[in-house]
């Protein structure tokens, strides 16, 4: 049967910093074609970028489809002095696997393919219907070339999912204690407030526009909504606010600001844009707002799906899971357009950081509540 922890250390050796494949996606193939996966290596290239992807499938008969979802790519691993372990090599000490990805989400995807071959051996040929994998190689990057245009293609061929589990990181610290029902939408504003250009000394023949969106500034941040059900109040953070002025006797011409809004599902993106341009208009300046909206606010009210996981999850760690849509955005976002759509994974705490790395017996453990998983669903 598949080692996840080997298999893991084999995907972390595949430096596949996106948009760069550099053989990960072989790897996972080569590990699911002898369990009679008909696997379906998928490359898009919009915008110029080709982008590997991997859809997996095995079926066998008629009945219901389960998919794991995921990503082979990661995040730069920067300075090498950073780290104890060379990020790439997919080293294992002190009963942890180090590496780029060991979190953030190969140590998942493989405990999806173990999973997946324990569940399949134990049900030899008493199995019916179909469990799948979809693996991207762009979801750290732009996100144009991965889950979304997989699933597309997947509508096209006539391929129906019934349930789906990403393997992000949601645990914050132990596994078992947090499984993500839907995430914050997020959009990003990018505001330049309009003045006129004068001698500091002679104010009265300028109009500073760093005075205006100091208050519009203040205007937006105040309170959104005050939460919904499942989600907390929706949160905007000011990133950048600058006039790129180099002289101290100059009123500016111009102010720019950047923000970015986590919404829940009080809002969608053109009700939210509307309620800032209103805002901005208090402000009583000339300006220009450019929004981006990555993701819309979704949720998959706890069900069927979320009690599944929940069991498994409690049957091998002895832990509840919170159910949560804290944290940013993940493919989820695209999926939970075809089927109820959950998340849950390892531990998060050393995602994105030097040294990331992961407890060898979680990524056992996390195997064994995708087995769970797959056994209750196709129960």
């Amino acid at each position: 049967m598949i080692d996840p922890v080997a298999l893991a250390a084999d995907l972390i050796r595949k430096p596949s910093v996106t948009p760069a494949d550099a053989g990960a996606i072989g790897v996972l193939e080569g590990a699911l074609k002898p369990l009679g996966f008909e696997c379906h290596r998928l490359k898009f290239d919009e915008g110029g970028t080709p982008i590997e992807n991997l859809f997996a499938k095995r079926h066998h008969g008629e009945g219901r489809h389960f998919c794991f979802a995921g990503h082979t790519d990661v995040v730069p691993s920067g300075p090498r002095e950073h780290w104890s372990h060379e990020p790439f090599a997919g080293e294992v000490a002190g009963g942890r696997l180090h590496g780029r990805g060991a979190a953030d989400m190969k140590g998942a995807i493989a405990a999806f393919a173990a999973a997946a071959d324990r569940f399949l051996k134990r049900r030899d040929s008493g199995f019916t219907g179909t469990i799948s994998l979809l693996i991207t190689g762009d979801e750290e990057g732009v996100a144009i070339n991965g889950t979304k245009p997989v699933l597309h293609w997947m509508q096209q061929r006539g391929e129906k999912l019934d349930a789906c589990l990403v393997g992000e990181p949601t645990n914050p610290t132990v596994l078992g204690e947090m499984a993500k029902i839907g995430r914050r939408g997020s959009l990003t504003g990018r505001l330049t407030v309009y003045g006129t250009q004068g001698h500091v000394a002679y104010p009265q023949h300028a109009e500073n526009p760093v005075h205006r969106l100091a208050r519009m500034i203040a205007i937006l941040t105040e309170p959104l909504d005050r939460g919904t059900e499942h989600f907390p109040p929706s949160s905007l953070q000011f990133t950048t606010a600058d006039v790129g002025n180099p002289t101290t006797n100059v009123i500016p011409a111009e102010a720019r600001a950047t923000f970015n809004v986590r919404f829940n599902d009080t809002w969608n993106p053109k009700s939210l844009e509307s309620e800032l341009r209103q805002r901005l208009t208090l402000g009583g300046a000339r300006y220009d707002l450019k929004v981006e909206c990555s993701g819309t606010a979704f949720v998959t009210p706890p069900g069927p799906l979320a009690g599944i996981l929940s069991v498994a999850v409690q049957e091998i760690t002895g832990r509840q899971p919170e159910l949560s849509t804290t944290g940013g955005t993940s493919d989820a976002r695209f999926i939970k357009d075809f089927c109820p759509v959950i998340e849950f994974g390892l531990v998060g705490e050393t995602m994105h950081k030097a040294n990331e790395n992961v407890a060898t017996a979680d990524i056992e453990k996390l195997a064994q509540i995708y087995e769970r998983v797959l056994e209750r669903f196709f129960a």
